[in-house]
């Protein structure tokens, strides 16, 4: 028994060894001993939100969604809820997978968004698996000028 640890999995001959010929992958076994595994894809889509004068625009990264796979809601309180599931594909018992490594599986991404939204003209799109989900703000009363006279 050594008394060094093996971060290398005990996959190497000599650890000590640089011109060891054997590859050390450092995420092996860490998450499944089976390369087919299921990946979880749980809150982890990315979604950018950008404010314009106009409105708050949400845009997500979806690729391999179908917009059926995907729903927008507006609940009370101006939050604006992104969910939906990225299916599995289909296997064959032929088929020999050497990597996985999109995920698959339910995405749930949750937004409050401020008072200047107006939340019943939200508007959702999905182009080239691009989720595009446009709040237009409410406009901003500008203040009256009235200029007064000066007397004197």
């Amino acid at each position: 028994m050594s008394l060094i640890p093996s971060f290398f999995g005990g996959q190497r001959a000599n650890v000590f060894d640089p011109l060891s010929l054997d590859l050390w992958d450092p995420y092996e076994g860490l998450f499944s001993s089976s390369p087919a595994r299921e990946t979880s894809a749980f809150s982890a889509v990315r979604i950018d939100w950008k404010e314009t004068p106009e409105a708050h625009i949400f845009k997500a990264d979806l690729p391999g969604v179908k917009k059926e796979e995907v729903k927008v809601e507006v609940e009370d309180g101006r939050v604006l809820q992104i969910t939906g599931e990225r299916s599995k594909e289909k296997e064959d018992k032929n088929d020999k997978w050497h990597r996985i490594e999109r995920s698959i599986g339910k995405f749930f991404r949750r937004f409050r968004l401020p008072e200047n939204a107006k939340m019943d003209e939200v508007k959702a799109g999905m182009e080239n698996g691009v989720l595009t989900v446009t709040v237009p703000k409410i406009e901003e009363k500008k203040p009256e000028v009235k200029a007064i006279d000066i007397s004197g």
